[in-house]
């Protein structure tokens, strides 16, 4: 990156021969007789016969020299050379000493190799000669009226130099500069621009009218200077008279605009230990934006806008964590200010981000604007969900002599369709529509993203609900659910358990009706109903199989598990026990994909690295606070093999027990645990060893996994099935005699067994691995997450979410018509009997 920085500084010169340059120098550095022991030379460079010769050159070639020396310093970083950085390094700086830097276009080239170079590898300021230069250069212009640009040069490098306490003396220099200077800008305040924001920023404000510039460069001078997690009543007094100066309407313009720069900037890796991202400068200038925005008066837009940064800044940067958490804890607290749209956008956030300090924020500013209202963290997520002017799923916009319509038709897809007042329907939206209401259009195709993003959003919520056994008014669950616009998609495909005084009956949402699982219409609910999701972990074994029938015969696919959900009930070796349990001890997960699913289902965890120097072990931990509890899962780094990542990540790990602490600290015995608390927490951890584990890698054991595991891979990849497997397998027993492969296929035990042309195959009902008969050799099969399921696309599944049923299903299609598989790896492993 930085010798392509200074190729582009040497291609915009006249003249340039990099090659003949280079010649010289080193023609130079040989006459000096350089002492590589002391590092010294015998003869001073400046008196060398060729450094002669290069100051004998016409003065336009000066800059010249200084650039090809500049770019030979970059590269003795990584090159072979009898010359090290001194040798460059003195050379610099004889040249700026018998020449003149004596216009302000060759002081901002000295000024900006600075910026370009040094800031992004503070070696290379190092070794430059910088302080000589400066006083060199102040020195010639003492006196002189100094131009704009050559100013802000000053202002931007005193910036990135005082960031760094490396270079303290640097910017005191810049700073004595900058005050001694004649300018007709003598209060310029530039953000950074080694980063692409400040860069546009700049931009923004050079064109501006000279008094313009005086009102940005005075806000600028504040924003830098932002400071601290919020805002304060200081930064108010101080910011809030530059912005009435401005103009209100037009700095607020100016901030959305600069946001916008914001969140189109990308994250630059100069090497494998630093990247540039937003600078020190930017990030405070970033905050202060944020801050300075009026709450009151976000618009939609403008949310959308603060979420989609902050969803940038929490990206996680290899090596260096959340991209730019300051900026991202500001836009937080603006959406947290914003109102119950805002916190509905925070609810959605708290599920995508992965960080547990920023979704500990995230739930503190949740419970603030609850305690605001005097409801519950629960209710105010519940009230913040948009409806996005949805009914039944649908929402209609009118556009002259058209109209689009917004339709639900999956947990994160929508469709839009374009149709004429007659009702004739159209492919696109029409070209007149485009030119006429292109503003409204604009709103509608984002209202139909933040609808599909939403929905998903508020999905994974429901589900985590279900741990809550939360109850509903009869009001707040028809506004807030069943008669709401968005969520009344979801609730109108889940079991519900009505309440009135002492009895109860579940009910499900058919053709309008509230039915029993009978189908028949339930009477009597009013307000003085309470209600409830429904969830197996407390019913019976009819119940649950009345229910499952119930969504086969109406074909409803649920947008969670629940009819079908996985029931963990206390085993007699957990009673045993008493305060642990070892159901799901003894597997071995690959590390990164178990955390990823733990921080998805709202469980702390820590990687763990070659680095703990010690720690053998660690806990993922989950907090409970309806029932005072917190759920532990104890797990261990797998040691073997040296196996850890590029960063020091073990890449395995293995589980040991899971276990309930009260807030004494007090393990709590198992048997006092509520049944769906446990019920929950097991499922949770039985969903992170069926996906995590190396057991459901079919390439793992083929590609060189752990070989002391192998017998775990075997042992798992065809073993007793869990209770996620067994529920699969009650599901495939239900969908097999209805699909076209069912008479060549057949559930075995826990395989589910395919009759092909050539072979027979028994597919894991738990990890979707494969044998062949007769021997049970191993046929590797890797599946294409990324594109449909082959021979699946029309096949109802009664549940969401289950990749591993998609996969078997997508394999037994596949297998069925053996004769017709075209992949030489698959058909060598078929044919090699």
């Amino acid at each position: 990156m930085l010798q392509e920085t200074i190729d582009l500084e040497l291609n915009r010169l006249p003249n340039f021969n990099k090659e003949n340059y280079q010649i010289l120098i080193e023609k130079a550095f040989d006459e000096a007789l350089w002492d590589n022991k002391n590092n010294k030379s015998y003869l001073p460079l400046n008196k060398t016969a060729t450094f002669q010769l290069i100051m004998e050159e016409d003065r336009s070639h000066y800059f010249d020299f200084i650039l090809v020396t500049t770019y030979l310093l970059i590269r003795t970083e990584n090159h072979d050379s009898k010359y090290n950085k001194v040798h460059y390094s003195e050379l610099i700086e004889n040249l700026i000493e018998f020449s003149e830097i004596n216009d302000d276009e060759n002081r901002i080239i000295v000024l900006n190799n600075f910026m370009s170079l040094g800031i992004k590898a503070y070696w290379f300021i190092s070794y430059y000669p910088v302080a000589k230069v400066l006083e060199k250069i102040r020195k010639e212009i003492k006196g002189i009226k100094i131009s704009e640009t050559l100013h802000h040069s000053f202002v931007r490098l005193h910036d990135a130099l005082k960031s760094s306490y490396h270079f303290n003396t640097q910017a005191s220099i810049i700073d004595a500069i900058i005050k001694s200077t004649i300018t007709d800008y003598a209060n310029v305040a530039l953000a950074d621009d080694s980063d692409n924001f400040g860069g546009q920023i700049n931009n923004f404000i050079a064109y501006l009218t000279p008094e313009q510039k005086t009102n940005y460069y005075n806000l600028l001078t504040v924003l830098k200077k932002t400071a601290g997690g919020k805002p304060t009543d200081k930064f108010y007094a101080t910011i809030n008279p530059i912005i009435s100066k401005i103009g209100y309407e037009k700095c607020q313009e100016s901030f959305i605009t600069w946001l916008n720069f914001a969140k189109k900037v990308k994250p630059e890796v100069i090497n494998p230990y630093y990247t540039v991202y937003f600078q020190e400068t930017n990030t405070n200038i970033l905050k202060g934006i944020l801050w300075s925005l009026d709450f009151n008066k976000i618009d939609t837009g403008v949310k959308n806008l603060i979420v989609e940064l902050t969803d940038v800044c929490y990206t996680k940067i290899s090596g260096k964590g959340p991209a730019a958490v300051a900026v991202g804890n500001a836009c937080i607290y603006v959406l947290a200010q914003a109102g119950l749209d805002g916190v509905s956008q925070l609810s959605r956030l708290k599920i995508r981000i992965k960080q547990s300090n920023t979704q500990d924020l995230i739930q503190k500013y949740i419970i603030e604007a609850a305690e605001k209202l005097g409801v519950s963290p629960e209710e105010i997520e519940d009230m913040s969900v948009s409806n996005y002017g949805l009914e039944n799923g649908e929402l209609i916009e009118e556009f002259g002599e058209y109209s689009a319509k917004i339709s639900i038709i999956a947990i994160g897809k929508t469709e839009i369709k374009w149709s004429k007042k007659d009702g004739s329907s159209l492919k696109s939206e029409p070209s007149i529509v485009k030119k006429d209401f292109a503003d409204d259009l604009k709103e509608l195709k984002n209202a139909n993203v933040q609808i599909q993003k939403m929905l998903s959003a508020q999905r994974d919520r429901l589900d985590r609900t279900l741990i809550q056994d939360r109850t509903w008014t009869w009001q707040n669950f028809n506004q807030y659910y069943a008669e709401h616009g968005l969520m009344s998609y979801l609730s109108d495909s889940l079991i519900w358990e009505f309440i009135n005084d002492d009895k109860q009956i579940s009910g499900f949402k058919l053709n309008g009706n509230w039915v029993s699982v009978n189908e028949d219409i339930i009477h009597g609910l009013n307000e003085q109903t309470s209600v409830k999701l429904w969830h197996p972990a407390n019913k019976t074994t009819d119940e649950i199989i009345d229910w499952r029938n119930f969504l086969i015969k109406n074909q409803i696919k649920q947008p969670i598990k629940q009819a079908f959900r996985e029931i963990y009930l206390l085993t007699d070796a957990e009673v045993n026990t008493r305060n642990y349990s070892n159901r799901m001890a003894a597997h071995i997960l690959k590390q990164h994909q178990f955390n990823t699913l733990a921080k998805l289902r709202g469980w702390k965890y820590s990687l763990l690295g070659a680095y703990d120097k010690g720690y053998e072990s660690e806990i993922a931990r989950i907090n409970l606070p309806k029932y005072k509890i917190r759920a532990e899962f104890w797990i261990s780094e797998v040691n073997a093999d040296n196996a850890w990542n590029d960063t020091g990540i073990w890449n395995y790990i293995s589980t040991d027990q899971v276990r309930f602490i009260d807030t004494n600290e007090n393990p709590v015995n198992l048997i006092d645990v509520p049944s769906i608390v446990f019920s929950e927490i097991m499922r949770d951890v039985d969903l992170f060893v069926g996906v995590a584990s190396v057991g459901n890698d079919p390439e793992w054991r083929d590609n060189g996994g752990l070989q002391q595991f192998r017998n775990y891979w075997e042992s798992y990849s065809f073993g007793e099935l869990g209770e996620l497997a067994k529920t699969r397998k009650e599901a495939l027993e239900r969908l097999i005699p209805r699909l076209k492969i069912a008479k060549v296929t057949e559930i075995r035990d826990k395989f589910v067994v395919v009759k092909g042309k050539i072979r027979t195959y028994k597919i894991h009902i738990g990890s979707g691995n494969i044998l062949m008969e007769p021997n049970d050799q191993y046929l590797c099969i890797v599946a294409d997450r990324s594109s449909k399921s082959i021979g699946t696309e029309n096949v109802f599944l009664p549940f969401e979410g289950d990749a591993v049923l998609s996969i078997i299903l997508s394999k037994a299609f596949l297998l069925a018509d053996d004769e017709k598989i075209t992949d030489s790896t698959i058909i060598s492993q078929i044919k090699n009997k």
